[in-house]
């Protein structure tokens, strides 16, 4: 088995942020985890432009940047389908992780983060941005991908708790019921969440019945 510096060895990220100190507790991080740091930037356009150019296979960016913000920056690097983004963000604010989603931002880092919490994270968020990629394949377009990647992710959820799938277990057992049925991925995500909430309707009436009983 490959330990942490030979796994992460390829994984070529930029990272963006405002502030020097960030860059550079982030950079240290990175480094000593193993991901290779090929650039940084100070504001959300230059990050962009640099993404552009040498296509990492990841951006870190502040969600607070000079220029372009970094949600603006996630939108335009999803639509042009240059890297995924994952955000570096002091805040819990839901209207703002509800446009990042919109945005197709795959993942988030609450500051101040710790090294322990990255990999975890950049991990997760490379296999998020392939997930992406496959919807967006099916269904044509980001909009559509956008709209069947919210569908999905909440009956990810769903086997995730009911059948203690791992996420990525989850993302193959609907493509696959999808492919053997013949059935878009958003069609089954909606008949996931519908019998789970079916099943929930069923259940908390039966409790209700004990209750009346008792």
């Amino acid at each position: 088995m490959m330990g942490a510096h030979e796994s992460t060895a390829r994984w070529r990220i930029i990272i963006a942020d405002d502030e020097s100190l960030i860059r550079l507790d982030l950079r240290e991080m990175l480094t000593h985890l193993g991901y290779d740091v090929i650039a940084e930037a100070g504001d959300g356009r230059s990050a962009v432009e640099l993404a552009k150019r040498m296509r990492p296979d990841l951006l870190i960016m502040d969600i607070q940047m000079p220029d372009l913000d970094g949600i603006a920056a996630a939108e335009e690097l999803t639509r042009e389908k240059v890297a995924p983004v994952v955000l570096l963000t002091a805040y819990s604010d839901q209207g703002l992780v509800e446009r990042a989603r919109e945005a197709g931002v795959v993942g988030y880092v609450v500051k101040p983060f710790r090294e322990a919490e990255l990999m975890p994270v950049i991990e997760l968020s490379r296999a998020r941005f392939e997930e992406f990629r496959t919807l967006e394949h099916e269904v044509g377009g980001l909009k559509d991908a956008l709209e069947t990647r919210k569908v999905v992710e909440r009956a990810k959820g769903v086997l995730m708790e009911v059948h203690g799938m791992r996420e990525s277990e989850a993302f193959h057992r609907i493509r696959k019921t999808s492919m053997d049925a013949r059935k878009s991925m958003k069609e089954v995500a909606e008949a996931i969440l519908l019998a789970h909430e079916m099943e929930s309707s069923i259940s908390s009436g039966n409790g209700r019945d004990e209750q009346l009983e008792d």
